[in-house]
């Protein structure tokens, strides 16, 4: 039996494809394993937006597995519910918040209602964020506008109240701001989510050094392929057409939601402390992936199923 199907065997998980000779990258540990001691984040609040759902809930799954205490805000209220019961199961108690992390106003009432419930929060995973696929030209005004204020404005108004509150108190804390690869490369198809992501980036290498002095660190977390049950119809979709997606990663396999949440926890963690500034990229290298000759170069509109651009 290889590492990926023993990896799968234990997990119930599917598993992965990979190419005929050729391993890829191992599976990961079993969900439950932590290379962290327990109780690691014993004491320790942590506030996750975008919480309640997919690799926002993986990432609190494993802080709540070492011990932290947790809010999880989101706009999907009707999610919110029954994510707090299956993250409570894992120890430590759970609060859910209702957010628009738009307003800065609601976000302020957030960290009230997480600190008169558990204390000021000593960890903040920004996982929130706005996408959906569209070429530039038949962007509206209020796409972008949509994007760019969840994802980008959203990030620095929790980061920002979080900061406020730490500095007014003299105490340490911990920032990490989820990203994405093309903030480096660009998105085509996504210039609203790439520029939003681009300025998030420029965020954690700004912040870190401002707020560095005052024992915060801020850093970034990238996520690679990681299916998961929430994902939205259009990601959704274009796996259901990559049948060979396992083929197309470097790795030979996609990631686990967990494998992100393990990233998360180990740069929030006493063991991380020196690392400031930093983004991590958790995706196989598959945002490094060059061919030795370029593909043939097909439209944006195309990959959409789009036809001619007609005002």
């Amino acid at each position: 039996m290889t590492d990926h199907a023993a990896g799968a065997a234990r997990t119930g998980e599917l598993p992965d494809a990979g190419l005929p000779g050729l391993p890829g990258l191992p599976a990961p540990p079993p969900p439950g394993a932590s290379a962290l001691p327990p109780g690691t984040f014993a004491g320790t609040v942590v506030l996750v937006t975008g919480g309640g759902t997919g690799l926002g809930k993986a990432v609190a799954a494993e802080f709540a597995r070492l011990g932290a205490d947790l809010v999880i805000a989101s706009r999907k209220e009707d999610r919110l519910a029954a994510a707090r019961d299956e993250l409570a199961a894992l120890g430590g108690r759970v609060t859910a918040a209702g957010c628009d992390i738009r307003d800065p106003r609601r976000v302020a009432e957030v960290f009230d209602a997480a600190e008169a419930a558990h204390g000021l929060p000593g960890v903040l995973v920004n996982n929130a964020a706005a996408n959906f696929p569209v070429p530039s030209e038949d962007m509206s005004p209020n796409a972008w506008r949509s994007v760019v204020d969840a994802t980008l404005n959203g990030t620095f108004y929790m980061t920002r109240e979080f900061g406020r509150r730490h500095l007014a108190a003299g105490t340490p804390g911990s920032v990490i701001n989820v990203g994405a690869s093309y903030a480096w490369t660009g998105g085509p198809g996504f210039a609203h989510s790439a520029a939003a992501k681009a300025g998030v980036k420029s965020l954690v290498e700004s912040l870190a050094v401002e707020w560095g002095p005052y024992g915060i660190q801020v850093n970034g977390l990238v996520p690679g392929l990681m299916p998961h049950d929430d994902m939205t119809e259009d990601i959704r979709g274009s796996l259901d057409r990559a049948h060979d997606k396992d083929a197309r990663q470097p790795a030979l396999r996609v990631g686990r939601p967990r494998e992100l949440g393990w990233a998360a926890t180990f740069l929030a963690s006493p063991y991380a402390r020196f690392i400031t500034g930093h983004t991590l990229v958790v995706d196989g290298a598959n945002w490094q992936r060059r061919a030795l000759v370029s593909p043939p170069v097909v439209t944006v509109r195309e990959q959409l199923g789009r036809g001619p651009f007609a005002e």
